[in-house]
């Protein structure tokens, strides 16, 4: 079964504490945490002060997806606030590889995070350095976009890298997931989906997770 984790960004901000909740009582597996800066992505979410919050009532792992520009400058900041997971996006880090360490280093599961517009090719040296690849379906900076369909070839022909490779990584995708896409994704060889407004916009939230989660 794949990991489901609803992305924050989607959940009602006047209502943290209650949608935090809402998440802990369901069949997800973490908090997707995302942070964005308006340079990196063009759009602003939130930093640490709230991130500190979710955490401080999650009982789920928070992986922290950090759409910043240089984010080395950030990394112990959010491991302390609570982080399991931190992923970093190649295109944003001069040096992935001491990036990659550097999270490590500050106790949490490292990844790196492609755009729609990289090639998997990148990774072919620091596959291994990597605990997680995530993959985004639409152009990062804001909720709600339809899902670029090339994500389902380029998931099978990472899933065949990590595979030669004989890598662990996780491949994790974030955009435009809902039962139809998630579906295709899970086939195509993702391991973890990253679900927003398709969760928190439903009538019935955990309903839609408990569906997600059996998607195979």
């Amino acid at each position: 079964m794949p990991i489901i984790a609803p992305s924050v960004l989607a959940a009602d901000f006047a209502n943290l504490q209650r949608d935090v909740e809402l998440v802990n009582a369901s069949a997800a597996d973490w908090f997707h945490i995302d942070i964005m800066d308006g340079v990196f992505v063009p759009n602003l979410s939130f930093g640490v002060p709230v991130t500190e919050a979710i955490a401080k009532h999650a009982k789920k792992p928070l992986d922290v997806h950090l759409m910043i520009v240089q984010p080395e400058r950030y990394i112990e900041t959010f491991a302390k606030a609570g982080a399991s997971y931190i992923t970093v996006h190649w295109e944003a880090c001069t040096h992935i590889h001491r990036t990659l360490a550097q999270i490590k280093e500050a106790g949490c599961k490292a990844g790196v995070v492609l755009n729609p517009g990289t090639p998997i090719s990148v990774l072919d040296d620091v596959l291994e350095d990597a605990d997680m690849i995530l993959l985004m379906s639409v152009n990062p900076g804001f909720g709600g976009q339809k899902f670029i369909e090339n994500t389902l070839a380029k998931t099978s022909r990472l899933k065949d890298m990590i595979l030669r490779k004989n890598s662990k990584a996780l491949i994790e995708i974030d955009g435009g997931v809902n039962l139809e896409t998630g579906a295709r994704l899970v086939q195509a060889g993702a391991d973890a989906l990253v679900a927003g407004s398709f969760v928190f916009n439903a009538a019935d939230p955990k309903q839609v997770i408990s569906e997600l989660k059996v998607l195979n």
